[in-house]
C-alpha cells in the first residue's frame, strides 16, 4: 500500500548511515599479536613506519616479520592493511584470506574479510562474516561496532539495538556505542536524546564527518536549519566530491528558504553529468519556487532523464585526484586514443588498484566500448562497489544491450544499500521498460517511504503501476500527491 511519506530526517539519514557508521578496513585498531621478541620489535618498526606514511619501510619492515614468522595470521592481517592502504586492492584481499586460511576462526581477519566484503559485495553480504566473527571472538568491542552499524545501514534497526546493546554491555562508555545510539534516537525522531548521546560519544569533537552530518540532522529535526547549514558548508567543504552531504546541505537550505542559496550554490553543480537526481530536481524546484518557472524546466526535465540510468557521462570537474583529473579532461576534450594510452599505463603501473581499473573502465565507456568497460569495471567491484561504480557499470551493460544483467546488478547493489534513491528509481524504470509492473510498484514504494514522495515523475510511475495491476486506490493516492506538491515542500 502506499504511504505518503514527507518526514525530514527519512533521506537525511539515509545519507548519514552509508557515509560514517562503519570503519573502513584501514582504520582498524592494530591487531594483538604474539610471538618472539625479535619478531614483535619488527612488528613495531612496521607499524611505526605506518604511522609515519612511509609505506616502503613498513612493507619491507612486514617482509622481515613474515621471514621470523611466516604462519601467524595476525601478521597476514596487518600485511592485508598495508597493502590495503597503499592501494594494492587485490593482493589485500589475497592477504586476508590467506589469514584465513592458517586460522579460519581468527577474529581479527573475519572483521578485515567482513569489511573488505561489505565494500564489494554489499552490507548484506557482509552479515555473515560478522556473526561468524563474533561467535569466533565473542566480546570483540570492534567487531560488534562495525556489526551494528551495518546492520544499521541496511535499515536493521532492531537488529541494530541489540547489537549496540551487547557491545554497551562490554564497554558502557564505547564512543561507537554511544554515536549508534544516537543515530537510532534521530532515526526515532527524538533530537534531543540523540544530540545527548552524540555529545557524550565525542565523535564531534574528534571531527569524524559522520558525526557532523548526525549532527546536522539533528539540528534539521529541531528547526535549526541555518545551523545545519553551516555544519554542512563546513563539511562539504571537506569532502568535495561527497554528493550526499551537497544533497544535505541543499536539502536544509530549501527547508530554511533559502532559495539563492540552492540556485547559487548548486546550480552549476546540478548541470554536471555526475549530479544526482535528486539534487538536480531540488535546484530545478528551488529555481520554480522562486518564480522562475522557465529557467526551473530543464533542471526538472535533465533530473527525470538522469533516473534512467540509460547513460553516465564523465566530469573532470570537482576536486579529483590528479590521474582522474587528467584522464577526465582528456575524455571532455574528445582526445580518446590518449585517454586510452594514459589508462592503460595507469593499469600496468597499479595493476592490483580497483581505482586503476576503474579509471579504465571510464575511458572505454566514454570511449563506446562498452564491453571494456565492464570487464574493467567488474575488477574494480572485486574492492569496492559503490554507488557510483554500480550505476556506470549499470550504464555500460545496457549500452552493450544486457539489459537482463543489468537489472540483476542494480538488484543486488540494492540488497546492499536498500535506502540508495537513486538506485531504486533506475531499477524501477528499467523494469517499467519491461512492464514488470508488480516489480515497479514494490520499488516504487521503498523509494517514496525513504523520501522521493516529493518526485512528480516518481509518483507518476506508482500511479501508472497501479492502473496496470488494477488498483485504482493506489493510482489516485499517487495523483493525489502530485496535486498536493503544488502547495506542500519538495522534501
Amino acid at each position: 500500500m502506499l504511504r505518503r511519506t514527507h518526514m525530514i530526517a527519512v533521506l537525511a539519514l539515509a545519507s548519514v548511515v552509508v557515509t560514517g557508521c562503519s570503519s573502513e578496513p584501514t582504520t582498524v585498531e592494530p591487531v594483538q599479536l604474539s610471538g618472539s621478541e625479535d619478531f614483535l620489535r619488527v612488528v613495531e618498526d612496521a607499524r611505526r613506519f605506518v604511522r609515519q606514511g612511509d609505506l616502503a619501510s613498513a612493507g619491507k619492515a612486514y617482509d622481515e616479520a613474515r621471514e621470523i614468522d611466516p604462519n601467524n595470521p595476525g601478521l597476514w592481517v596487518e600485511i592485508a592493511r598495508l597493502r590495503f592502504l597503499g592501494g594494492e586492492n587485490l593482493t589485500a584481499i589475497e592477504a586476508a584470506d590467506h589469514a584465513l586460511e592458517l586460522q579460519p576462526n581468527y577474529g581479527p581477519a573475519l572483521l578485515l574479510r567482513a569489511q573488505m566484503v561489505r565494500d564489494a559485495n554489499g552490507m548484506e553480504e557482509a552479515l555473515p562474516w560478522f556473526e561468524a566473527g563474533n561467535s569466533a571472538d565473542p566480546g570483540n568491542q570492534e567487531m560488534l561496532g562495525e556489526y551494528a552499524a551495518t546492520l544499521g545501514d541496511l535499515g536493521f534497526n532492531r537488529d541494530m539495538l541489540d547489537a549496540v546493546r551487547d557491545l554497551a554491555e562490554f564497554s558502557p562508555d564505547n564512543e561507537q556505542a554511544l554515536y549508534l545510539q544516537a543515530v537510532l534516537a534521530a532515526r526515532g525522531n527524538n533530537p534531543a536524546v540523540a544530540a545527548r548521546l552524540l555529545e557524550r560519544s565525542r565523535y564531534l569533537q574528534n571531527d569524524v564527518p559522520a558525526a557532523k552530518m548526525l549532527d546536522a540532522i539533528i539540528n534539521m529535526q529541531q528547526g535549526s536549519y541555518d545551523t545545519a547549514a553551516n555544519t554542512l558548508e563546513s563539511l562539504a567543504d571537506e569532502q568535495p566530491a561527497n554528493m550526499r552531504v551537497k544533497e544535505l546541505l541543499a536539502k536544509a537550505w530549501w527547508l530554511g528558504g533559502r532559495d539563492d542559496l540552492i540556485a547559487e550554490g548548486f546550480g552549476e553543480t546540478a548541470k554536471r553529468p555526475d549530479a544526482s537526481s535528486y539534487l538536480v530536481m531540488l535546484v530545478g524546484r528551488a529555481i520554480e519556487r522562486s518564480g522562475n518557472r522557465e529557467a526551473a524546466i530543464p533542471y526538472i526535465e535533465r533530473a527525470n532523464a538522469l533516473g534512467n540510468g540509460s547513460s553516465y557521462v564523465l566530469t573532470s570537474e570537482g576536486g579529483l585526484p590528479a590521474p582522474t583529473s587528467r584522464l577526465r579532461g582528456l575524455v571532455s576534450a574528445g582526445n580518446l586514443s590518449e585517454a586510452r594510452a594514459v589508462a592503460a599505463s595507469v593499469v600496468r603501473e597499479f595493476p592490483q588498484s580497483g581505482d586503476a581499473y576503474s579509471l579504465a573502465g571510464d575511458v572505454a565507456l566514454a570511449s563506446g566500448q562498452p564491453l571494456a568497460a565492464i570487464e574493467a569495471y567488474q575488477v574494480s567491484a572485486k574492492v569496492r562497489r559503490s554507488w557510483p561504480l554500480t550505476r556506470k557499470l549499470t550504464a555500460a551493460m545496457l549500452e552493450a544491450g544486457e539489459s537482463g544483467t543489468a537489472k540483476a546488478l542494480l538488484s543486488r547493489y540494492i540488497q546492499g544499500d536498500p535506502q540508495n534513491l537513486d538506485a531504486l528509481m533506475v531499477l524501477a524504470r528499467l523494469s517499467a521498460q519491461e512492464e514488470d509492473w508488480l516489480r515497479v510498484a514494490v520499488l516504487l514504494d521503498t523509494a517514496i517511504a525513504h523520501g522521493a514522495g516529493s518526485d512528480p515523475t516518481a509518483l507518476a510511475l506508482r500511479a501508472q503501476a497501479a492502473r496496470e495491476l488494477g488498483d485504482e486506490g493506489d493510482a489516485s493516492q499517487a495523483e493525489a500527491m502530485i496535486a498536493d506538491l503544488v502547495a506542500e515542500p519538495f522534501l
